[in-house]
């Protein structure tokens, strides 16, 4: 079997050039214009961050990509949908107002935003996962399975639960509306180090599901009955008192996102771009982002979401540490270093099982592109 081609362009950039021309390029040497655009509506899944997070994707990289769809007869809009846990992006309204704070607006981007599983997150479609092992169907927002192109737009980054973020995350979580979102994440419940906690109450102010009290010792814990396992509540301890238990949780998950991912894309056309820079250790749903632990890498792209989220991840393990960073702060013992950040996650497991499952091939051919 030939391997998957991952196109890559890395963020240099000659006097008279830029990075939104070199993604035009990139996205069109990878073979985009192969898809019929034509009065066809195209969902572009991207992150709108939560705001207070300075690392999610600019919108500059979503118009590139909504001009050319629209320059080929195509309809695109841009699209996430609403999340699980307390924030600013858990209804649409709130979520819309998130997204024009940062910046997605239609005067910048040139295209709509739809939040995908509607105003309280239950507009969803009951999706088969040809092949799926731990789902046999995924609850997908509506407007997601509407379209009839998907396009991804990621930005990679590390994951206090998947270890890392990329193609898969993006187009698997994001597409799931709320009640898929617990689907995927009803597995792994975290537990608190009542030895480390402080009882500083802030986890408890992330937790949607309202499963974490206090003792008369002032100690976090967590009721298992209600938490969804989310794991808001671990990227929000400063003292590293919440963590799970082991990595069935993260495996689990991961599994999971695959499957959704293949509910998502199965049996339409679809293309992958994931962008590596300000590589913060965790998600962009987070209301703050660390500083970056890698320095900027590059652009990739192509049709393969998991080859893409291998390339992705051998081009960020193989990179420095930045030495003001958390990495830096860490043991890098075990040669990946989102696992280095999150020690209880497993996210070759995301790879690994997407390829069990048909989504795509690990083994890929990377291409730069000038």
């Amino acid at each position: 079997m030939d391997k998957s081609k991952v196109y890559f362009t890395d963020m240099r950039c000659r006097v008279g050039d830029g990075l939104l021309k070199k993604l035009e390029r990139l996205i069109t040497t990878a073979g985009i214009d192969g898809i019929d655009f034509e009065n066809k509506f195209t969902a572009i899944k991207i992150h709108f961050g939560e705001p207070g997070n300075l690392a999610f994707l600019r919108p500059n990289f979503s118009k590139v990509v909504a001009d050319h769809i629209k320059a080929r007869g195509g309809i695109p809009f841009l699209t996430d949908c609403n999340t699980l846990y307390v924030g600013r992006r858990n209804n649409a309204i709130v979520h819309m107002d998130a997204a024009f704070e940062n910046g997605y607006t239609p005067l910048s981007t040139g295209v709509q935003n739809i939040i995908a599983d509607g105003l309280k997150g239950t507009d969803d479609i009951e999706v088969p996962v040809v092949g799926g092992e731990y789902c046999k169907t995924a609850l997908i927002g509506r407007a997601i399975m509407d379209a009839d192109i998907l396009i991804s737009l990621n930005h990679f980054k590390g994951h206090e639960i998947a270890s890392f973020g990329g193609a898969i995350k993006n187009v698997g979580m994001g597409s799931g509306s709320r009640a898929g979102k617990m689907q995927m994440h009803n597995d792994g419940k975290p537990e608190v180090d009542v030895k480390n906690c402080t009882g500083c109450r802030q986890c408890s102010k992330f937790c949607a599901q309202s499963a974490i009290s206090y003792g008369a010792d002032k100690k976090a814990a967590i009721d298992h009955g209600k938490c969804v396992g989310c794991g808001r509540c671990i990227g929000s301890c400063n003292y590293n008192a919440i963590f799970n238990d082991s990595d069935s949780g993260s495996v689990k998950l991961n599994c999971k996102m695959a499957e959704y991912t293949k509910a998502v894309l199965y049996g339409r056309p679809h293309f992958h771009i994931s962008i590596i820079n300000q590589v913060s250790p965790y998600c962009d749903c987070h209301g703050e982002n660390d500083a970056a632990i890698i320095p900027d890498i590059g652009m990739f792209a192509g049709f393969d979401p998991v080859a893409l989220d291998k390339a992705c991840l051998d081009a960020a393990n193989a990179a420095p540490v930045i030495n003001t960073s958390i990495l830096s702060e860490r043991k890098r013992t075990h040669g990946d270093h989102f696992v280095d950040v999150h020690p209880t996650t497993n996210g070759l497991a995301q790879i690994s099982h997407a390829e069990k499952i048909g989504l795509g091939s690990s083994e890929y051919e990377c291409i730069t592109v000038k």
